[in-house]
């Protein structure tokens, strides 16, 4: 070996004693390392927070609860409760001790000695959360803040913000502050937000008079307002102020003696709430929006915590042409004239245009019912198009007037097919249809294309319209036969949507088939030169089906109904128009209004400028079911006329989806007493709600379609 040199040198192994030592010392570098990242982990993520999360202020925390209601395209339609909302601020000093004690009673009763945060309850959360669970308590602070940020997912990540903002806002508020800028943010239910606005709901008084007993139902209200509202639910709001009393005595907060004596306190009846929605005519399209999202499963309080944003199907253009076109056809006509619009959408069923009226507060005319007249026909053609052999339109039938059975003016005919007695609107071929297949039948078909409308008891009268429907019933039952035999639930919510981003509801895409394609296309070749016959034809030849509906009043040459209702590919739109005492419609002029005046001008209107920029559509090619429809004129005797010899077609049979019951024996004809008053929705959500006095019928004589002309 070299000296100094540089030979190989070899390491001497390491003792026992040796491997030992470095093994201790890598695992205390591990430990400590460990508890380095666990203790400086945790607070560099809690400073993050801190420096970058604000605290938020009592207005905040209501903005962010509250609703957006949007048309299709993004823009507002409405907020459900307007910026001031239902919320009255009230320094804490104003709100007397007992009602303070009964609130921490309910919610945090170590509201002056915790941090601002329950360790137990976040520990909870957690474990809840990674065992796939909900929940975890909240203090005072947290529940402000989370009402604040609008979240209640149940997430580590909103959890951290409550956290992180929990315990700056206790270093930088007293708790007097935090407590009333709780109770001035926090949702009580009936539209309120903040303990002044829910003493005026629940007892038409200022906080500052409330005693114990009212002080303990509101403060137990906090955690579940729809849950514990004594409208609603008497028994759980007496048990749920019965737990707030009893920890109020728990605290030493209330004495024993006064806590026996104290009674269930009385409150003043629910007002239909009606912030955000507006008095115009998009009034109506927001209560029937909070409707269809309460037949959802999404509630008022969910509406009114949550934040959700809501789009809705209606196109602002095309509603704004609907509202448009009814106003100007009304104008300077009776005042008692009413008026309502439904176009849908046949391929989705979303609404696109829908009004109810000019008072967004009152009767919502696009649901209440009335007498469908001729536009009931069509349905007449389809239950006969799946009859077992199928009655096709080139069918031919006596026209002329029998004793008893009347035709419109013009709509006589010696002998003429479907589409001829459609295109006229004759009375008498109908009802002998309707006889011939059996009114169950008729009903069935109506049922099937989306008439939700009780049919019961039917005669041949239904042919001519002596049952009642609405005008969104009739557009969509018409958007199912545009839509080849599928139909689609009608409706105005697409989209819900929390403000922290959870999808709660999207609209179906699928629709359903009612009926064949084929039958449909029949359908709709029976109902093509109405529109055209009647002069209320479309901008640049568009194929339209249609068909006008007109009710006879008892009195003679007056009407009480009036309806002009079609389609094309893509837009099915009805008309009504009458009156709330179901009185006689006259023009300014002293004119009877039919279905081809003024409901079909407001018809004819939007559907002109509604599709004013769309391509003109074809229906599909019409392939005869049965019998051909001739090509003569109205007028002229389809027999007389050479007509297209039909490729010989399998009988068509009912849509298993919707089976026609067998022909029912021939009824006598009767007399159909025309009913009292329409049927309306519920009028919680459809009622005149402070609006309009809600209508109310005189009663007529006996009216009959198949006697009085109904087309």
């Amino acid at each position: 070996m070299r000296p100094g040199g540089g030979g190989s040198q070899h390491r001497r192994p390491a003792t026992p004693e040796e491997r030992r030592s470095q093994r201790l010392r890598l695992i205390r570098r591990t430990v400590l390392a460990g508890l380095a990242a666990g203790l400086l982990g945790p607070l560099l993520v809690f400073g993050l927070g801190w420096v970058f999360f604000s605290v938020p202020s009592p207005t905040d925390a209501v903005t962010n609860q509250v609703a957006l209601v949007s048309y299709s395209d993004g823009s507002r339609l409405t907020r459900l409760v307007p910026e001031e909302g239902n919320r009255i601020a009230v320094a804490i000093g104003d709100v007397p001790p007992h009602v303070r004690e009964a609130v921490l009673a309910a919610e945090d009763r170590t509201f002056y000695s915790n941090p601002g945060f329950d360790l137990t309850g976040i520990l909870r959360a957690v474990w809840n959360q990674v065992q796939g669970g909900s929940g975890g308590g909240s203090t005072i602070t947290q529940q402000y803040v989370k009402n604040a940020l609008v979240g209640d997912e149940y997430s580590l990540w909103r959890k951290y913000k409550e956290v992180v903002l929990a315990v700056k806002i206790s270093q930088e508020r007293t708790k007097d502050e935090i407590l009333g800028d709780y109770l001035n943010a926090i949702y009580f239910g009936r539209g309120a937000y903040g303990i002044q606005s829910a003493s005026q709901a629940y007892f038409g008084k200022p906080v500052q008079l409330l005693d114990p007993s009212e002080g303990a139902l509101l403060a137990g209200l906090i955690q579940s307002p729809s849950r514990w509202d004594p409208a609603r639910n008497p028994d759980r709001a007496v048990e749920r102020w019965n737990f707030v009393l009893d920890g109020m005595v728990a605290q030493g907060w209330l004495g024993a003696p006064e806590r026996a004596t104290v009674q269930f306190p009385a409150t003043i009846e629910p007002r239909r709430a009606a912030a955000g929605v507006p008095a115009d005519a998009n009034g109506h399209v927001v209560t029937a929006v909070t409707a269809e999202l309460d037949s959802l499963g999404i509630t008022s309080e969910d509406l009114a915590q949550e934040g959700l944003r809501i789009t809705t199907t209606i196109d602002p253009e095309r509603q704004q042409q609907a509202v448009d076109a009814a106003q100007a056809a009304l104008e300077g006509q009776p005042d008692n004239l009413r008026s309502a619009m439904v176009a849908i959408e046949p391929q989705t069923g979303g609404i696109l245009a829908y009004y109810g009226g000019d008072n967004g507060l009152g009767l919502d005319y696009a649901r209440v019912q009335r007498l469908a007249g001729s536009t009931f026909k069509p349905f007449v053609v389809l239950a006969g198009l799946q009859q077992d052999p199928p009655v096709g339109l080139g069918e031919t039938f006596d026209g002329e007037e029998v004793p008893g059975l009347r035709n419109a003016e013009g709509a006589d005919c010696d002998r003429c097919d479907l589409k001829q007695a459609m295109t006229v609107s004759n009375n008498v071929v109908f009802n002998t249809l309707a006889k011939q297949v059996g009114p169950e039948s008729v009903a069935a078909a109506a049922r099937a294309a989306g008439i939700t409308a009780p049919l019961d008891d039917p005669n041949e009268g239904i042919a001519l319209g002596n049952k009642e429907v609405s005008a969104l019933e009739l557009a969509s039952a018409y958007a199912t036969i545009a839509g080849g035999g599928v139909w689609h639930q009608p409706h105005l919510v697409s989209e819900v949507v929390t403000a922290d981003g959870r999808v709660l509801f999207s609209a179906p895409t699928e629709g359903e088939r009612r009926f064949p394609e084929r039958v449909a296309r029949n359908v709709v070749e029976s109902m093509l030169e109405v529109a055209g016959q009647d002069g209320l034809a479309l901008p640049d030849g568009r194929p339209v089906a249609a068909k006008t509906g007109t009710v006879q009043s008892r009195f003679d040459g007056d009407n009480n109904d009036a309806w002009m209702a079609g389609f094309t590919p893509s837009l099915s739109t009805s008309v009504w128009i009458g009156t709330d005492m179901n009185t006689p419609i006259r023009t300014s002029s002293g004119d009877p209004i039919s279905g081809k005046t003024l409901p079909g001008d407001v018809w004819q209107t939007f559907m002109g400028e509604a599709l004013d920029e769309a391509p003109v559509e074809t229906f599909p090619p019409y392939r005869p079911i049965g019998e051909a429809a001739s090509d003569a004129p109205p007028g002229v005797d389809p027999e007389a006329t050479p007509t297209p010899t039909p490729t010989p077609e399998p009988v068509v049979t009912p849509s298993s989806e919707t089976p026609v019951p067998p022909t029912p024996e021939v009824p006598q004809e009767t007399d159909a007493p025309q009913p009292e008053r329409p049927r309306e929705q519920d009028s919680l959500l459809f009622g005149n709600g402070g609006g309009d006095p809600e209508p109310t019928r005189t009663t007529p004589s006996t009216q009959d379609c198949s006697v009085t002309p109904c087309g």
